[in-house]
């Protein structure tokens, strides 16, 4: 949002200095983005006024001039053609930057003779395009700043430029008179009321207006005049100059004075030429394959349901956002229709980007605009019509109603103190409000109609703050609930989490975060992509479904990776991922992959490619970080995209799986493209049983002085007997005993016959209590034989 301070000035009655004024809009949340001051840059220009004139003797085009300065008599060489005795210049004396020609001015000789300035022309002083000459002022006293002379002459030479970056819910601030609002309820002057009088119609309006029934949510109300036997010619300069500030061109009176309302009142306005109109207006919604020929000279076809303005020949404008071209004004337009309504903003929003039209009309009902002012800024422009065009207007024609906006809510002028901290007293809070265009009656605040943004009490406290200005809180510590050393805050998952990440990380992974959403096919591959992860609105076509697992978004990972050479990966991410589409469904994960080899290729032949036993033993040191026990059983029977032997689960029984290791399928990894194999692992933390004692301490230390026992079994099996079961029942023959079971040798073939392995393990027994005798550990041993005897059939090896 674009705006002058001369500008501002006609709504806000202020002498407020320009720093002052910037200052107080950010502090009011209307952040200035840039001010362009002319007056800055032509802040060392003088007048001064030739007394003498000669021709140079060298050049026929020069000339030699004395000029009376502040600081005396300069003599100065020009050029131009107007350089002659008694007119008044405006100087540049050595030291002095030119902006129009970037040079700062110095002593010189030109053609053998000194030149100790410059008479500047408006080109170089980047004031207009003229350069056929130097500037001949009409008055001025030697020695005054050329600007001041601006600013009492042409201020808008020296008009300071001011940019707001306006945030979406104050679209009243999208107006010059809404932003002297706020300045005034700050207390930086007094904001300007103008009377709105009616312009009475000479004659009946020509031009009927009429809504459709089910148009009527997104156009309230439309109204319009006509106005015929105006002069459309060029925009005063006045209005002209004000535009061009604001980056906006001017065209014709007509269109200069729509395009000034929408600066100044946020409202704006369409001029229709009524001889170029067939019948009266109708706004409708486009039934689909209409297309108009824009302002902009482009051409657009209308989707079903986008609101148009039609007359009987078909349609002339896109409803609130850009005019068509066929009705639009000229130098040799006589009658006008001038044409004020109100939009429903969100579809406005929808019909812009469909579109894909930008205009300053959209921007601001997409935003929200006064519904109240719907008439009055009819009237007003119709009077300036009236005064720079001339004409005679027609009675108003009205279609529609004003929408009632009306709402109220409570001041609890109490609610400053707890709700922001500032002690602002309650006198203060009303007159605040009162300012900002709100009625009060009694503890109730209506709200004013162009503030959409006001939907309940808090709201009447923001504006409280936001004008006393928020930088009058205090910073206080929050004070403490106890006494002494506060509790843990960290839950024992959000501890366990960061354990994870601790570990993996100095195991040599590198941390990713992933999308929660993949493609269905990803997540068809780990079981997920069913209806109940789908989303209704994916980003896009690649992130269509809730993970199911975070191995999917590790090896997309590394498949990109890959592609670009790098081929050697240790990944992990800890994350949630979704087993239903519902609060709650689902569960946390803790993963990591291994794809490539262990380390660059050396001399020694320390690299190898990574196997299931680097993933077991990471795993096994994540779950002993975040407090797993350490002893568990690893058994079989993972999901179909592990390696269906290459595998295991990490369990505290048949039913409790904490985790799982192994090599991923090759089918998997050929599905995500990643050149194997690939080692992973997952660990479930919230499986993990939780801690007994939720202290801090640790467990006494326990050191056996007693002498350990080793004994080694050699058990003839079925070859499809899997070591852990033999390893299980085992170490199951006395658990108070037997501290460790570890195969230490398998042997097929030889005189055990077909269909036959020998497994050999040593257990190692752990007395705590006393010395194991002789007649002890036979006993022992007998139980580990009848064990392993009844779960897996298998014989002691003779």
């Amino acid at each position: 949002m674009k705006f002058t301070l001369s500008w501002l000035k006609d709504h806000l009655d202020t002498e407020a200095s320009l720093d002052e004024i910037l200052y107080a809009l950010t502090d009011l949340g209307l952040e200035v983005e840039e001010v362009t001051n002319p007056a800055a840059r032509l802040a060392d220009f003088t007048l001064g006024k030739v007394v003498h004139a000669e021709q140079h003797p060298d050049a026929d085009r020069l000339r030699v001039c004395k000029v009376a300065t502040d600081e005396g008599e300069l003599q100065i060489i020009c050029g131009a053609p107007n350089a002659r005795e008694g007119i008044t210049v405006v100087v540049a004396k050595p030291g002095v930057y030119v902006p129009g020609i970037d040079t700062t001015i110095a002593v010189g000789k030109i053609r053998g003779i000194e030149s100790f300035g410059m008479m500047a022309s408006e080109r170089e002083m980047e004031l207009s395009d003229e350069h056929d000459g130097i500037i001949e002022l009409p008055s001025g006293e030697v020695g005054d700043r050329f600007i001041d002379w601006l600013a009492e002459n042409d201020p808008a030479k020296v008009d300071p430029v001011i940019e707001i970056a306006i945030t979406p819910n104050r679209p009243d601030a999208l107006g010059v008179e809404g932003i002297a609002r706020d300045l005034a309820a700050r207390g930086l002057g007094t904001l300007k009321q103008y009377d709105v009088e009616p312009v009475p119609g000479d004659f009946p309006c020509p031009v009927p207006v009429s809504i459709d029934a089910d148009t009527l949510d997104g156009c309230p109300l439309f109204a319009g005049r006509m106005i015929r036997g105006v002069r459309n010619g060029p925009s005063p300069q006045w209005l002209q100059d004000r535009l061009r500030a604001v980056g906006l061109r001017p065209i014709s009176a007509l269109v200069d004075i729509t395009n000034y309302f929408t600066i100044d009142r946020n409202r704006p306005l369409h001029v229709f030429d009524v001889a170029r109109m067939n019948g009266g207006l109708r706004v409708h919604r486009a039934t689909g394959g209409e297309g108009l020929t824009a302002l902009d000279d482009k051409q657009y076809t209308f989707e079903p349901g986008v609101m148009v303005i039609s007359d009987d020949t078909g349609p002339e404008s896109i409803a609130g956002i850009m005019g068509g071209a066929a009705t639009g004004v000229t130098g040799e337009t006589v009658d006008v229709f001038v044409e004020s309504a109100f939009w429903d903003h969100i579809q406005i929003a929808l019909a812009g980007r469909a579109l894909k039209i930008n205009s300053d009309a959209r921007y601001r009902f997409e935003r929200g605009v006064d519904p109240a002012f719907t008439l009055p800024g009819l009237e007003l422009a119709t009077q300036m019509i009236l005064d720079l065009c001339g004409g005679e207007p027609s009675e108003v024609v009205i279609a529609g109603a004003e929408p009632d906006h009306s709402r109220a809510y409570r001041l609890d002028t109490d609610r400053v103190q707890s709700l922001v901290g500032m002690k602002i007293d309650a006198e203060t809070q009303r007159a605040t409000l009162s300012k900002l265009g709100f009625v009060l009656d009694g503890d109730m605040a209506q709200v004013p109609s162009w503030r959409p943004d006001v939907q309940g009490e808090a709201d009447l406290v923001e504006e409280v703050a936001r004008v006393a200005s928020l930088t009058g809180l205090e910073g206080r510590p929050l004070p403490r609930l106890t006494s002494g050393v506060p509790k843990p805050v960290m839950t024992v998952a959000q501890r366990r989490a960061q354990a994870a990440r601790r570990t993996c990380a100095s195991l040599g992974y590198n941390e990713c975060v992933s999308y929660s959403f993949i493609d269905r096919a990803s997540a068809a591959l780990f079981g997920g992509g069913d209806d109940a992860t789908m989303l209704e609105n994916p980003i896009s076509s690649e992130m269509s479904h809730m993970r199911p697992a975070l191995l999917p978004g590790l090896l997309q990972a590394a498949a990109r990776n890959q592609a670009r050479g790098f081929m050697d990966l240790a990944l992990f991410e800890v994350g949630p991922a979704f087993h239903g589409g519902e609060p709650g469904e689902q569960h946390n994960l803790i993963t990591g992959l291994l794809v490539g080899r262990t380390g660059p290729k050396d001399v020694h032949g320390a690299s190898r490619p990574v196997d299931l036993y680097d993933v077991k033993a990471d795993a096994e040191a994540v779950l002993a970080a975040i407090g797993a026990p350490a002893k568990v059983q690893i058994r079989r029977g993972a999901r179909e995209w592990w390696h269906p032997g290459r595998h295991g689960q990490i369990c505290l029984g048949p039913k409790k799986v904490l985790g799982v290791f192994g090599e991923l399928h090759p089918r998997v990894l050929a599905a995500m493209d990643v050149k194997g194999p690939a080692m992973g692992f997952t660990i479930w933390p919230d499986e993990v049983p939780q801690p007994r004692k939720s202290g801090a301490t640790r467990a006494a230390l326990e050191l056996r002085d007693l002498q350990a026992v080793e004994r080694d079994f050699a058990f003839v099996v079925d070859t499809d007997v899997n070591a852990l079961d033999l390893v299980n029942a085992a170490a199951g023959a006395d658990k108070a005993l037997i501290e460790d079971v570890r195969v230490f040798d398998e042997f097929i073939g030889g005189n055990l016959g077909e269909g036959k392995k020998s497994l050999a393990v040593t257990v190692r027994l752990q007395p705590s209590k006393t010395t194991l005798k002789e007649a002890d550990i036979e006993a022992v041993s007998a139980k580990i034989v009848e064990k392993v005897t009844k779960a897996t059939g298998g014989i002691l090896r003779g």
